[in-house]
């Protein structure tokens, strides 16, 4: 062993220390330097903030604190602001507090091999017919990043492709053209972002410039320094290395689309020139590649920023966890167990309209909708901001009078009982009779006494020469008592030359024969002419505010308008009615006088305009407005006008009031429920209304009468933990039919999940019983016929099991799609059901595509690779035919007594899907026509913004042996197009004796997309695109 100086190292132990330390400071100092000649250096990624604590991030312009997630070195002069994001983290959204982290995403770390002859492009993917002007709103599409709609080249980073509603993705490799600092800019139409590598990884992309965040930021083309975010801070780069980049642009249906990345040099005075094709190149070669390959793709934190933003609080009401949206996946009690529960009973619904002759697609008429319980939140109450169509009010008398009439506002002291009466009928149509014709009008306003206030104000006449009121008026809508009409009062506008704006016409029935007030005063030789219709227009113009009620005040001289113009005489002005009195509708009782003596004998009558273009809104009498009314006087009795000088005027005189609005105001209210106005027709005039709602009190002595009979047939076996669902059908004539779905506790085992069709029948019907089996299929028939259901001996109707109408619950399912040329579409449906069937454990179901010859992907090698339980690939030639897709794959189902459901490719389905398509399917006697929720442009599963699809039956499901016995689809008819053979196919359902099933299901969305480039068709540039 060779000899060691132990003793030695010992008593210079701190030398050797001290030098070893010199040796490491060295060699770091020769790193850095290195790594600084290479653009590269060591820095300390740590920060302290003012209190003195850690900061593991940095803080964007718009305070959202940014997490460093890569390590690599860069060059000291990048700003915090650059540094990049959390994975997964969109910079423009926090996580809310308490939020989990996203998913890990699946980042591009290893780079494909590059050659010399990709240079002078760059790879571009573009997302088309997706709304929304922000970057966001791409990342929200549900293809994006890997399945675009066209897959191109460009040769500079400057693209207009003069489009609307689309996405761009340009991505590749930068090659610098000398060694130094280098600052970026982008500009567009509208928002856009430009991330950068520091080096050829996609992985270490980060965010260096942008324009915006909301989507209504914008730049001209070339204005490179509009915003502080489009330039970039100086990055130090290589002509020897490539760095990946990666261009995100997204355009609205709005302004001069473009996007361009500039950069220069990091001198004074230079100016930022567009990035051309001599320093790009492309990332890979995708010209020989189809759609369905997405290996090679590059998948860069720009591409997957917010893609897994969770949320605090749905944006839709359906969002939120519902029973229904689970109850599948409880154990059912067995049937054998509800054999004998209830006492069998024929099923024959009148609705039925078999063998009933009916005109073509009059189908939609024979289907009824079913009620639900408890509320399944399937209502758009989201979109009822834009379509109010659930209310029964028109939306021309919503814009005008808005919910007024639901409220009732509080009295104040002194009102009078018949204000009451008023105020209804200022805000609600009067019947028919109640309205006065043009004659009753003349009559009435020969007695009445206009004004010269303003066109809707009425004129106010001294109450010592009023004379008799009209005898009182009956009506079958309302009785009005033995005092004056309470009309209100006005003068109807004058005759244009100009046409007439555009008017709403009510119409006027002639009540029954009454005693004349009046004849009507005859019109002098110049006087301007009666209007046809005197106030019974609603005038879209902006109509003064009406004083409706006053307390009495004394009487002021009165004056007469004349029928014919007097330039030279004055005369005395009336005082205006409009005193400053209740404002919530509610009219005064006009005083009625005669003609005072030296007035014009020929006074022109004014009609009365009709209370429908004076009910205004007005604020209550407020303490005050008596002294503005004396005011208002005072500037009338000053002011001699002329018959014409309500125009012709310029401002009225005096200073400038507001109006009056009275904090204070109180109203009364009264439950209302406007489910009780809908009905079981299927409403095609409404498409944000959701499914009926059954009352409670009805669901629940349904469900107590069956508990009741449940436990008396096995002893109180079962206790009842909640009413998961009910869903009835009604038929007025013979009874209900209802779809009980409870969650039950068994004794001395778990939870128990009951879903049983029960019929409510009426007492008394039995005509037409003996016709239930005739709507079975001859070998479903009973060998005997069925026994009457019992009635009560109170005469109220009891529940019984009707016959041939029981689901099962392992039936196969089979989706059959017809398909042509939508790779991702196709990818994304296969990746669905394939989730389908991971979430629900559920084998019975098989998915069935018809391939009419796709060039886009291997469609059957795409089947292979799914994690689906069954699958068939049919292939087809020719062109597109929707009729004969579904057919050919019916036809491909062996088995007689499973359910085929005629699908779209398009669609998101819930997990409980296959449950509920078995549900409302039974053989002989159900088929399923569920309503899909159509999502709108730029819309999501997560954030739904569309409607109901109240028109549509093609998502159908129907037993393979009714679809054969109604005739299948009409392939002949329907070769060449589609649109109608759903339709079509309902009429023949109808008529085979079937009901179908219609409801609107919880998270069952169409998704938006786009038509260019489906089922074969080419643009006339097609030579520009690398797919559909």
């Amino acid at each position: 062993m060779p000899w060691f100086p132990v003793k030695k190292v010992r008593k210079q132990i701190k030398l050797l220390l001290l030098l070893l330390l010199l040796t490491c400071a060295a060699w770091l100092t020769y790193v850095h330097l290195s790594l600084v000649r290479q653009g590269r250096a060591l820095r300390q990624r740590l920060g302290y903030g003012r209190d003195g604590e850690k900061l593991s991030g940095v803080t964007e312009g718009r305070g959202v604190r940014a997490a460093l997630s890569t390590h690599r070195a860069e060059d000291s002069s990048e700003s915090r602001e650059e540094e990049q994001v959390p994975e997964g983290r969109d910079p423009n959204l926090p996580f809310p507090a308490g939020a989990r982290k996203p998913p890990p995403l699946n980042l591009t770390r290893q780079v494909p091999p590059w050659w010399e002859e990709y240079k002078g492009q760059a790879n571009l993917h573009v997302f088309e017919d997706w709304c929304g002007g922000a970057v966001g709103h791409l990342r929200r599409n549900l293809h994006f990043p890997l399945f675009p709609h066209t897959r191109t080249t460009v040769k500079k980073l400057a693209v207009s492709p003069k489009w609307k509603n689309y996405g761009l993705r340009i991505f590749g490799f930068i090659h610098p053209a000398r060694d130094g600092d280098v600052q970026f800019s982008v500009a567009s139409d509208d928002n856009s972002e430009f991330w950068l590598s520091p080096d050829e990884s996609p992985a270490g992309a980060q965010l260096v410039a942008y324009v915006g965040k909301t989507g209504s930021e914008w730049t001209a083309p070339g204005e490179f320094t509009k915003f502080s975010s489009q330039v970039s801070k100086p990055k130090r780069l290589m002509a020897s290395r490539r760095y990946y980049f990666e261009l995100l642009h997204k355009q609205d249906d709005r302004g001069s689309d473009h996007v361009e990345v500039g950069w220069r040099a990091f001198l004074p005075g230079l100016k930022f020139e567009v990035i051309g094709s001599a320093y790009i190149s492309l990332y890979t070669d995708e010209s020989s590649l189809k759609m369905d390959h997405v290996a090679h793709v590059p998948q860069s934190p720009a591409s997957h920023v917010g893609g897994h933003l969770p949320q605090e609080e749905p944006r839709a009401d359906m969002l939120r966890p519902d029973p229904r949206d689970t109850f599948f996946l409880t154990p059912r009690v067995e049937p054998s167990s509800l054999e004998n529960v209830l006492e069998p009973c024929a099923y024959a619904p009148t609705y039925v309209v078999k063998d009933f002759p009916i005109a073509r697609y009059q189908g939609l008429q024979f289907v009824y909708l079913s009620f639900v319980y408890p509320n399944d939140h399937t209502r758009l109450t989201h979109m009822e901001t834009e379509n109010k169509c659930f209310y029964r009010e028109s939306p021309l008398y919503l814009e005008r009078f808005g919910f007024y009439k639901y409220m009732k506002m509080d009295k104040e002291e002194g009102e009078e009982d018949e204000e009451d009466d008023v105020q209804r009928r200022a805000f609600l149509f009067l019947n028919p009779d109640d309205l006065l014709d043009d004659e009753d009008e003349g009559e009435l306003l020969d007695s009445l006494e206009p004004t010269e206030a303003s066109p809707l104000r009425g004129g106010r006449l001294p109450s010592a020469t009023a004379p008799t009121p009209p005898s009182p008026r009956r009506s079958r809508a309302l009785s009005w008592a033995a005092r004056p009409p309470p009309l209100l009062l006005g003068r109807a506008p004058r005759p244009r030359a100009a046409p007439a704006p555009p008017k709403v016409y009510v119409t006027r029935v002639r009540p029954g024969p009454r005693a004349p007030l009046r004849a009507l005063a005859p019109l002098g030789p110049r006087s301007p002419p009666r209007p046809p219709f005197p106030g019974v227009f609603l005038r879209p113009r902006p109509i003064p505010r009406m004083q409706l009620r006053a307390p009495p005040r004394p009487p002021r001289p009165p004056g007469r308008r004349t029928g014919r113009p007097q330039a030279t005489q004055p005369r005395t002005p009336a005082r205006a009615q409009a005193t400053r009195g209740s404002r919530e509708g509610q009219a005064r009782v006009p005083a009625l006088a005669a003609p005072t003596a030296g007035l014009n004998s020929s006074s022109e009558a004014q009609p009365v305009t009709s209370f429908l273009s004076l009910s205004q809104v007005s604020g209550p009498q407020l303490p005050g407005e008596d002294e503005q009314e004396e005011e208002e006087e005072a500037d009338e009795d000053g002011a001699p006008g002329a018959e014409d000088s309500d125009e012709a005027v310029g401002p009225p005189r005096g200073r400038w009031r507001e109006d009056a609005i009275d904090w204070q105001r109180t109203f009364s209210v009264g439950a209302v429920d406007f489910e009780l106005l809908r009905s079981d027709w299927n409403d095609l005039r409404c498409n944000v209304s959701g499914n009926l709602q059954l009352p409670e009190a009805e669901a629940v002595d349904v469900v107590a009468q069956y508990m009741e009979r449940l436990n008396a047939r096995h002893g109180g076996r079962f206790a009842l933990l909640r009413i998961v669902n009910v869903e009835k059908r009604r038929d007025s004539a013979r009874g209900s039919r209802f779809l009980l779905e409870l969650e039950l506790q068994e004794r001395g085992g778990g939870r128990r999940r009951l879903s049983e069709y029960v019929f409510l029948r009426l007492p008394g019907a039995h005509a037409g019983d003996g016709d239930a089996d005739a709507y079975a299929e001859p070998d479903a028939r009973s060998p005997e016929p069925a026994p009457a259901a019992p009635t009560r001996p109170d005469g109220r109707p009891e529940l019984c099991r009707p016959l041939h109408l029981a689901w099962r619950q392992d039936v196969m399912v089979h989706f059959i799609v017809p398909v042509k040329n939508q790779a991702r579409w196709v990818a994304q449906f296969l990746a669905d059901m394939a989730a389908l069937h991971a979430r629900t454990g559920d084998s019975h179901f098989s998915v069935i595509l018809v391939d009419f010859e796709s060039e886009d992907m291997d469609v059957e090698r795409a089947l292979h690779a799914a994690h689906l339980p069954r699958y068939q690939y049919l292939r087809r030639t020719g062109n597109f035919e929707r009729s004969a897709g579904l057919q050919a794959g019916v036809d491909a189902v062996e088995d007689a007594s499973s359910i085929v459901f005629l699908c779209d490719l398009h669609i998101h389905f819930p997990p409980n899907i296959l449950d509920g398509i078995r549900k409302h399917c039974v053989e002989g006697k159900l088929a399923f026509a569920p309503v899909v929720m159509r999502l709108g442009c730029g819309s999501s599963p997560g954030d739904p913004h569309g409607y109901w699809e109240v028109n549509g039956f093609g998502l159908f499901g129907i037993y393979k042996s009714d679809f054969d016995r109604v005739g299948g689809m009409n392939t002949e008819e329907f070769r060449d197009q589609w649109g109608g053979e759903d339709w079509e196919l309902l009429d023949r359902v109808l008529q085979a004796g079937l009901e179908v099933e219609r409801l609107r299901l919880r998270n069952f969305y169409h998704h938006y997309h786009s038509k260019r480039g489906m089922w074969g068709t080419h643009s006339r540039k097609g030579s520009r695109g690398g797919g559909p």
